[in-house]
């Protein structure tokens, strides 16, 4: 090795032990913090937030981890140097203590002295390299056996810069151990100049970065997943949402039915996405004016949300108004969407709630299945309807459902809803006891609203009640609300 080279080197003074001592035990300090970070991701296979999250807290990790080994041999200082190439490398004789959990097995260096011939490995680079301490190292022409085919060009166009261009070297390239195994080096280095400025000798670092490589592309492939799923979801809610508009009424204001003649039913719908989740359910709402002069008024929800449970509740509406034109009374009618949806390919649960008004008699016949009643406000005053049997759709097989019927008055006011409407921290069960509980409370809320329905001036009046009560509230599910207004 030159001696100006050599003069370099033993001039150099170590940086101050406290400073890097205290920069040793802000990374340590750190790599606690990260490390507390991964323990407490979510473990759920299917979760892509979890898996980029874990990906990335292990890629931090192993950073860390390289840093404090960086700053641990910058404290200690470097390895000895081997003097003479042909004997084993002075710095494999170190005693392996001196050498556990440093960055030393990662780390090894190397020179090519190009007047002699020879090169000097160390014996971290024995290590990395997997090559028996004993023999010769390798020389520069010998150096790229060891390269995945593919990536020789590199190797040799990193070292004929150097050699020839004194250009520094940079650069990643894969080796095969006798083992079998691949590993990906990153290699530093730099031409040793003679006096003259010619190149006498190349020296060079090379780690073993193929852990950290691994992480990277764990990273890497786990932020393109995540990429893929969002992009699948946005299309999966766009298609869902174009979906569910296409089915429910496109009224908005209030609608009166029947379009024409007396004994009107002055009526205003809403659908109230969730707040906290950008996917649509099954919620939905219809009134429908049918040939013989009623009205049939639904409301329900399916459980579960995308494509598939808004197309389950496109479905089910469809042959709802199907049948409903028929004739058939909203019994009936739940027991034939009950074996509909018992039979449909995906299985579902659903909530409803069916009334058919006959505006000659100011009656209203309806039928609900595990779904809140509808709740009539009459004088400033509301109670729920005593619902009549039936349980969720698809809960089982030839399920039938009860009916009931109520006479209306004129300036009556009914109110149906989903169960998404009031919050769940309202109404939140844990038994069936609880559940009756929460619901009564849920119903009170809504019930407490009958002395300003009674100074509303129409149905529209009375849902933007609702939705200023409601509207604004945390709910982890859609919801709808219809209301209808007895007129003269």
């Amino acid at each position: 090795m030159p001696s100006h080279l050599s003069a370099d080197r033993s001039a150099a003074q170590p940086p101050q032990r406290g400073s890097v001592d205290a920069l040793i035990s802000q990374t340590r300090r750190l790599r606690g913090e990260v490390d507390a970070v991964r323990r407490d991701a979510p473990v759920d296979g299917e979760d892509p937030q979890g898996r980029w999250q874990r990906a990335l807290c292990n890629l931090a990790m192993h950073q860390l981890n390289d840093l404090d080994e960086h700053l641990a041999q910058l404290r200690d200082g470097p390895p000895p140097v081997p003097v003479q190439p042909a004997a084993v490398p002075a710095a494999r004789a170190v005693p392996a203590a001196s050498r556990r959990g440093s960055l030393l097995s990662r780390v090894g260096s190397a020179e090519w002295n190009l007047l002699t011939d020879e090169a000097s490995w160390s014996g971290e680079l024995y290590q990395i390299l997997g090559r028996d301490p004993a023999a010769p190292p390798l020389t520069l022409d010998e150096l790229p056996s060891l390269v995945v085919d593919e990536d020789r060009p590199k190797l040799t166009a990193m070292v004929t810069d150097c050699l020839i261009d004194a250009k520094p070297i940079d650069g990643e390239f894969r080796v095969v151990r006798p083992d079998g195994g691949v590993r990906t080096v990153h290699m530093m280095g730099e031409p040793v100049l003679d006096a003259d400025g010619s190149t006498a000798s190349m020296w060079a670092v090379l780690r073993d970065v193929s852990e950290l490589r691994r992480s990277q592309r764990t990273v890497s492939e786990t932020r393109d997943s995540l990429q893929r799923e969002r992009h699948i979801a946005q299309t999966e809610h766009r298609l869902a949402v174009e979906l569910q508009e296409a089915v429910l009424p496109p009224w908005r204001g209030s609608l009166r039915f029947p379009q024409r003649g007396a004994q009107t039913l002055d009526l205003t719908a809403r659908y109230l996405p969730s707040s906290t989740s950008a996917l649509v359910g099954g919620n939905w709402y219809d009134a429908l004016e049918l040939p013989d002069g009623d009205t049939l008024l639904s409301v329900g929800d399916l459980t579960g949300h995308g494509v598939a449970v808004a197309s389950g509740m496109a479905m089910l509406l469809g042959a709802l108004r199907g049948m409903a034109v028929t004739g058939t009374q909203p019994g009936q009618l739940l027991s034939w969407l009950n074996q509909l949806l018992d039979a449909s390919v995906q299985p579902a649960l659903g909530g409803a709630v069916c009334c058919r008004y006959r505006p000659q008699t100011h009656t209203l016949s309806w039928a609900q299945a595990g779904h809140p009643a509808p709740l009539l406000f009459r004088n400033g005053t509301g109670r729920a309807l005593a619902a009549p049997d039936g349980v969720l759709l698809g809960a089982t097989s030839g399920a039938v459902y009860g009916q009931a019927e109520e006479s209306l008055e004129e300036g009556d006011l009914l109110l149906l809803h989903t169960d998404g409407l009031v919050p769940r921290e309202w109404r939140s069960p844990r038994s069936s006891e609880a559940e009756s509980g929460g619901r009564t409370v849920a119903v009170q809320r809504l019930l407490d609203l009958a002395p300003r329905f009674d100074g509303a001036r129409s149905a529209q009046d009375c849902v933007r009640m609702v939705v200023e009560e409601f509207g604004e509230t945390e709910r982890e599910d859609d919801a709808c609300v219809l209301i209808a207004r007895v007129g003269s």
